[in-house]
């Protein structure tokens, strides 16, 4: 019987023109689906008779209850070469190889910034004037030369991120648990004492750490009150980095000037979610990751990995 594979949440209908698939015809019955799971029984009962599936990021997590449902299942490709919502050790007790791909990250770099100038400019209020005969020019901007562009780790993304506010003329500064004055300056980044000094004395706050349980609600309320009320929060990282519920008042109540947001605790986001409609947010579907350069690399690598696992010889393997 021929081998049947499902690719996930193709929310554009793109997958299938991204790479040439034509390796895996007649060899595999491919199928794509567009739209995102709201439920374990839904994912099981569109994919429980595949072999191979391609799943998109973390948009439909693996947890072991969902493999454990899934006893067809033998090769799972994610896009990247990380991710926290597949449970890899569910996955290795019952033989389904993990494989992932390339991804290139200077897509989140540029949204980081894409957000950080929206938000400055106030480019969607403006532009949504502009289109239904509004006031002409409402709002004051908010500079960034000589402002300071505070991130919340300094890895390959925060790096970047920070060389594209110098070039603006802002002055950068950093920190993470392990970040060193050293590591910083490297960057020409000033590391501060800690994180509590960073959000006081920076003007755009852009966080870019990983989620772990040592990150997960590193900001809360008590760390949003200290951003200074003309300040801005931009978050392309992970959502629950930043406690949702203190996000929420501190914008409500304006202890923060407005936040960036390109993550979510939940995904799609409501239709009813108050993030969706106050004044002071940017907020876009998690498109960081979400580039045409991206998307190539991704479904190339994962014929690649489907070639080579029937072959096999898997490569890529993660686990």
């Amino acid at each position: 019987m021929t081998p049947r594979c499902a690719v996930l949440d193709d929310y554009q209908d793109v997958a299938l023109s991204m790479a040439d698939w034509s390796p895996l015809a007649g060899v595999v019955d491919v199928r794509t689906l567009r739209q995102p799971f709201r439920s374990e029984d839904e994912v099981v009962d569109a994919i429980g008779d595949c072999e191979i599936v391609v799943a998109m990021r973390e948009r439909t997590p693996f947890p072991a209850t969902l493999l454990d449902r899934l006893p067809r299942l033998r090769l799972l490709i994610t896009s990247g070469m990380r991710n926290a919502s597949i449970d890899l050790e569910a996955a290795a007790r019952l033989g389904v190889t993990v494989c992932g791909t390339a991804s290139n990250i200077e897509p989140p770099v540029e949204l980081t910034w894409a957000l950080l100038l929206g938000l400055a400019r106030n480019v969607a209020t403006e532009s949504a004037a502009m289109r239904a005969n509004g006031p002409w020019q409402s709002t004051l901007g908010a500079d960034l030369h000589g402002r300071r562009l505070g991130l919340l780790g300094l890895g390959k993304i925060g790096t970047r991120v920070a060389r594209i506010g110098q070039a603006f003329g802002m002055d950068v500064a950093a920190w993470s648990r392990n970040l060193t004055a050293e590591r910083a300056a490297e960057s020409g980044v000033r590391a501060t004492a800690d994180k509590e000094e960073l959000l006081e004395t920076s003007d755009f706050v852009s966080v870019h750490l990983v989620l772990s349980d040592r990150t997960r609600g590193l900001l809360g309320a008590d760390e949003l009150r200290r951003m200074q009320p003309t300040s801005y929060l931009v978050n392309t990282s992970r959502a629950g980095i930043v406690d949702r519920d203190a996000l929420l008042r501190a914008l409500r109540e304006r202890w923060l000037a407005g936040a960036g947001l390109d993550v979510f605790d939940h995904e799609p986001l409501p239709e009813d979610d108050p993030l969706r409609t106050l004044p002071n947010v940017l907020a876009l579907p998690h498109l960081g990751y979400v580039t045409r350069r991206n998307y190539e690399g991704y479904f190339s690598e994962a014929v690649e990995n489907i070639t080579a696992y029937l072959a096999g010889a898997p490569v890529r393997r993660l686990g």
